[in-house]
């Protein structure tokens, strides 16, 4: 068993492949816990595609992809927040449009531009590829959000639960939205090359739904979260090294099958450990 766990060990890309993946199931959870309290799990998804054109743009003119694709996403959820400010068009309305926008507008200017950007890597990512210096940036950010969010974890708190309020007793709720706005796109950037875009948004959520089924407390669902998608990270690494596996998907597939599983078998809320389930079966079966 121990042979197991320490023979990929040997190889650099497996070690740089658990170490930002690590941070990555850590810091995604942390995320997308605040975005399913607020019900705005889909922000992620819309914000991970609204990041192409910025990607083409950068990859272009020869700078830094990732500040490309940090500014892109953040003109789309300013976007989305604009066009929901000023007509009657339903939150969810604006995001189908601006993400779909966004996305096409990307496979455009990589046609016309002739950018060679590897939309496999881009789109479903490549962990067994990172290096030192992506793994440094993927812990600068992880470290600057989760630092961030125990500094304010009471506004946010409050802000998260209750923005009518939050505006009330005077907290800059829109400078407040903007940085958890730009807390998104960066956890989705730093993520791209491990899980890529598609990807991202499950690594968000999973976790997070996970804990949520286990635990009351929005801190217990962030710490728990945290050490789910960890867990996933680290078993999907092993899983594709083993089993010749895609190391994005499968890090996703672990995430979701501990979903399952918790939804079935919650002490609290789980499917098959309510008492009503068993009764309705029970008179099923009569």
């Amino acid at each position: 068993m121990l042979d197991l766990l320490l023979e990929p060990l040997h190889y650099e890309f497996i070690q740089n492949a658990l170490s930002i993946g690590i941070l990555v199931g850590l810091l995604c959870p942390v995320v997308g816990t605040y975005l399913i309290v607020q019900r705005m799990a889909l922000l992620g998804d819309v914000i991970a595609h609204c990041v192409l054109p910025g990607l083409s743009i950068s990859f272009f003119l020869g700078i830094d992809i990732l500040m490309g694709a940090f500014i892109s996403g953040i003109l789309g959820s300013v976007l989305i927040a604009w066009i929901k400010s000023q007509s009657k068009i339903k939150v969810d309305a604006a995001m189908a449009l601006t993400f779909s926008s966004f996305f096409a507008l990307g496979v455009i200017l990589i046609t016309v531009l002739k950018n060679k950007i590897d939309l496999d890597s881009f789109l479903f990512g490549d962990i067994l590829a990172v290096t030192q210096s992506d793994i440094i940036r993927t812990l600068v950010v992880t470290l600057l959000i989760l630092i961030m969010i125990k500094l304010f974890y009471k506004e946010l708190l409050f802000y998260t639960f209750d923005k009518t309020g939050a505006q009330a007793i005077g907290l800059p709720v829109e400078t407040m939205h903007l940085a958890f706005m730009t807390g998104v796109t960066l956890t989705i950037i730093v993520s791209m090359q491990s899980v890529g875009v598609i990807l991202v948004i499950s690594l968000m959520v999973g976790p997070a739904l996970t804990a949520y089924l286990l635990v009351k407390e929005l801190h217990q669902m962030i710490f728990l979260g945290s050490m789910i998608g960890a867990i996933s990270s680290v078993s999907g690494v092993y899983l594709s090294y083993y089993h010749n596996l895609p190391s994005g998907p499968a890090i996703i597939l672990v995430s979701s099958s501990l979903f399952l599983l918790t939804l079935l078998l919650s002490p609290s809320q789980g499917i098959l450990t309510r008492r009503d389930f068993w009764n309705k079966a029970f008179k099923q079966s009569k």
